[in-house]
């Protein structure tokens, strides 16, 4: 028996503008497949679409859930509520009862949706129709066909996108898909109308004209524009996704791709490609990046850039490798022993995600330095929407100098950052140490030039801070409660400020760039009520602001289960106590 019962009625149900649709069955049943189909045909259909992906980390089995969001703008946050659900299995209508209500409508095989009761249960013959057009592999087609038949899509566009899908498969498997489509169409057209089912969708943009990403895609896009040459990894998800991306790219852009043995072989493969004038990245997840702490350090010393991405997932240990979470930040803000300089950022956006990955390369060339690039596998995994036009171009700005016959690599100068060059890029030797070591390379215990080295690599730190990305402020500049968000959050916080039009009293801070933190934003939180949404168990990033500006956060909303943060979640906060504790 499941815990969510409602008794069907016969009254018409109306979706109108922003649409749920959310596919769940085990693993292997295609999910994913069917969500990745219709997002593709909606985006060329004009529409506004994102999607979001809930899995177990297992080949087969387990119940695994797909959300498409169909909105009348931009968005890129999770909605608990569910307005359509196609159940593949029963065990799918457990996982998800918290989320279906009297206004969900559920579409599953009779024989396998269990004992709910739902306002509107209308029996779907997904395996049958499959069948008829020739292999249960077609149930996935079918699904598909159903929910534009429901939406009152042309199926004119999923005919050719099938075409194109499987022409490699002969003319039989097309027609095939073909038939299974036309099936499911026919059958959600009629549903719709037999079941008093009434969907209305935003009005299509004819020049929509977005590109489709998800969040790897975006961060592999802006290591490309950004001059990347090397990428180094030992498989850990959901990092892993930026190796693929890179590996698959790499030909056409001059990229090194290294599968290492294990995270400390990458992190010093990364450094030692940077040595010889790579813009070198590695990409990793929490528990991968815990080993690499000595080369991180190495690093420092070496004054050596290298750029390192984190996606982060649920801790510690394995924790939960599929799921999402903000538990890194204190582990990259502290990585490596001893004092230097260091950057993270946290993009929330595609763009940002681009922007981010630009800025990152520019800033370890230019100051020698190790930079982190924190996300998540809530954001790695998300699909949106964004123009073409607003995919940000920075110019690329290489910080190598050609060296003479006395170069000094670590040579004091008034800024902190000393020339850096090349094996083998002018007449100089380039002599790297793991030691401390005076300015020609050269092994050193005087204390005198310890401190002074010291010092220096503790510097650029100064004008890192003039040069930091501004947090971004969102609603009315004057409200006395600010929300507080980094990363993947910004899309969730700024939704529910949208949908709470009515209160100008309350506006929200996103940071995409976490340390050094830009010198405003003390000035923009000081003498407000602010409340921090993060996606960890402590306050990570509230604690940061604490130690670094003496501000103190009114409240802190948390979550570490490894679900995303709801729209519904952060409304409930601030509709409950306007943001006050």
């Amino acid at each position: 028996m499941y815990p969510c019962k409602f008794k069907k009625t016969e009254v018409m149900v109306h979706y109108r503008g922003d649409l749920s649709i959310v596919f769940g069955g085990a693993a292997g049943q295609g999910v994913q497949t069917i969500a990745d189909a219709l997002v593709s045909l909606l985006r060329t259909s004009g529409y506004h679409v994102s999607a979001c992906t809930e899995f177990m980390s297992r080949i087969r089995g387990g119940s695994n859930s797909t959300e498409v969001r169909i909105a009348s703008c931009r968005r890129n946050a999770f909605v608990r509520r569910i307005d359509l659900l196609f159940a593949l299995n029963a065990e799918v209508l457990e996982h998800l009862a918290e989320r279906i209500t009297p206004e969900t409508t559920v579409f599953a095989e009779k024989e396998g949706r269990g004992d709910i009761e739902a306002l509107r249960v209308i029996d779907t013959p997904l395996a049958e129709f499959a069948r008829e057009a020739g292999s249960p592999v077609y149930a996935n087609t079918v699904a598909v066909g159903v929910v534009l038949g429901i939406l009152g899509i042309r199926l004119e566009g999923f005919r050719d996108f099938l075409s194109g899908q499987f022409a490699d498969k002969g003319d039989d498997v097309v027609e095939r898909n073909h038939k299974a489509a036309d099936l499911g169409f026919r059958f959600g057209r009629e549903a719709a109308e037999r079941e008093s089912l009434s969907v209305t969708l935003p009005a299509p943009e004819e020049k929509l004209g977005a590109l489709l990403l998800n969040g790897t895609q975006a961060l592999g896009i802006g290591a490309v524009s950004a001059g990347c040459s090397f990428i180094s990894s030992y498989p850990m998800s959901p990092g892993t996704g930026l190796l693929t991306f890179l590996a698959a790219h790499g030909p056409r852009f001059s990229i090194v791709v290294d599968q290492a043995e294990d995270e400390i072989a990458a992190i010093n493969a990364g450094l030692g490609a940077s040595y010889a004038g790579a813009r070198a990245l590695v990409t990793t997840s929490g528990g991968g990046f815990a080993l690499m702490g000595e080369g991180i350090s190495l690093a420092g010393i070496a004054e050596q850039p290298v750029v390192v991405h984190i996606g982060q997932r649920p801790g510690p240990a394995t924790g939960m490798p599929t799921r999402t979470e903000q538990g890194d930040l204190n582990l990259v803000l502290y990585a490596g022993h001893g004092d230097f300089a260091r950057a993270v950022y946290a993009p929330g956006t595609l763009e940002e995600a681009i922007l981010v990955m630009q800025r990152a390369f520019e800033t370890a060339d230019r100051y020698q330095v190790p930079v982190f690039v924190l996300t998540d596998q809530f954001f790695l995994d998300s699909v949106m929407t964004m123009p073409k036009e607003s995919v940000p171009d920075l110019s690329l700005d290489r910080c190598i100098v050609r060296s003479d016959a006395g170069y000094q690599r670590y040579r004091f100068t008034a800024d902190g950052v000393s020339p850096r060059s090349v094996p083998g890029h002018g007449d100089g030797v380039v002599k790297v140490d793991s030691h401390e070591h005076d300015e020609s390379g050269h092994l050193t215990e005087n204390f005198s030039i310890r401190e002074r080295m010291v010092s220096k690599r503790l510097q650029r730190l100064e004008e890192m801070k003039q040069q930091a990305i501004r947090p971004s402020w969102y609603g009315n500049p004057s409200a006395s409660t600010v929300v507080v968000s980094w990363g993947s959050n910004r899309g969730v916080v700024e939704e529910a400020l949208d949908l709470l039009q009515h209160d100008d009293n309350i506006a929200s801070l996103h940071f995409s760039q976490l340390y050094p933190l830009h010198a405003d934003a003390q000035t923009l939180l000081e003498g407000r009520h602010v409340v921090v949404v993060e996606n960890n168990a402590t306050g990570q990033f509230a604690d940061f602001l604490h130690r670094e500006y003496g501000i103190v956060a009114a409240r802190r909303v948390l979550k570490a289960i490894g679900e995303p943060f709801a729209v519904e979640d952060i409304m409930n906060v601030l509709q409950t106590s306007g943001g006050e504790a």
